[in-house]
């Protein structure tokens, strides 16, 4: 292990369904400063955009965690490797300002909706706010010759009340119904996460553990980049969802939380 992914929610904090309220969980502030203490490069990288990854920074420094910005990644900080390796530039965002930031930071044009000019791509996150007419914006662009992007494809996230259903399949379905376009992943469980996750911590990527609570993220992420997997059981997945898995598919190890994890981890020489 010479770099850490670490998702956040319901593995390192809890929220509430609209991602405010955020409680650590037991040992996830001890686990980070022994991140720190050990100088290991990590990066905690959330599903979740309702955030840009300086607020979500922010956020966690006011529950105790020593973050900076640069230790926060969402799907829109890997989209716009994605975006800028192929050469998108102009981009079509259903979601907040959380997603649509960092893409201008990093120099991309963000389209407005009812503006005829063509787009090079149409991304999608979290947003209750979709309407019809958002929808009628996608599914032209696609039509147009647009990609279609989704910040995640998982069906819902983890929540200090339970389950909670995410947007963007749900919304990239509707458009790929319509259409009968590919939607890529930018966020996890794709190779294109990881891989800019990387280059970000400047760890090669089967020197990576990657540890979360979700089986179809973070574990299959993990092994689709030969990772190390570590799988909790503080979220969406317990020990009978993760041994239900394929056995070439499951965690190499697992834990009932971070707290433990910790506790093998400061055993280490």
């Amino acid at each position: 292990m010479r770099g850490v992914v670490c998702d956040m929610d319901g593995t390192l904090v809890l929220g509430d369904r609209h991602n405010h309220g955020l409680l650590p969980l037991p040992g996830a502030l001890d686990f980070i400063a022994w991140l720190r203490e050990r100088e290991l490069p990590f990066v905690l990288f959330t599903n979740g955009t309702t955030r840009t990854p300086r607020q979500y920074a922010r956020m966690l420094r006011a529950l105790g965690f020593a973050l900076t910005g640069a230790n926060i990644m969402t799907p829109a900080s890997s989209a716009v490797d994605v975006f800028l390796r192929r050469e998108h530039r102009r981009v079509l965002v259903l979601g907040g300002a959380g997603l649509k930031q960092p893409l201008r930071e990093a120099g991309l044009e963000i389209a407005v909706r009812g503006d005829p000019a063509p787009v090079d791509a149409v991304l999608v996150g979290w947003f209750r706010e979709f309407t019809m007419e958002d929808l009628e914006a996608a599914v032209h662009a696609v039509w147009n010759g647009a990609r279609l992007y989704s910040c995640s494809q998982s069906l819902y996230f983890a929540t200090a009340q339970g389950r909670a259903l995410g947007t963007s399949r749900a919304i990239t379905a509707m458009i790929r119904d319509l259409t009968g376009c590919r939607v890529s992943i930018v966020g996890k469980p794709s190779l294109d996460a990881l891989n800019s996750a990387a280059r970000r911590l400047g760890v090669a990527r089967r020197s990576l553990a990657v540890i979360g609570d979700d089986p179809g993220l973070e574990v299959a992420m993990a092994h689709r980049g030969q990772c190390l997997a570590i799988a909790v059981h503080t979220g969406i997945g317990d020990d009978t969802a993760f041994s239900k898995l394929p056995r070439n598919q499951r965690p190499h190890l697992t834990v009932p939380g971070i707290a433990e994890l910790l506790r093998l981890c400061q055993n280490l020489r």
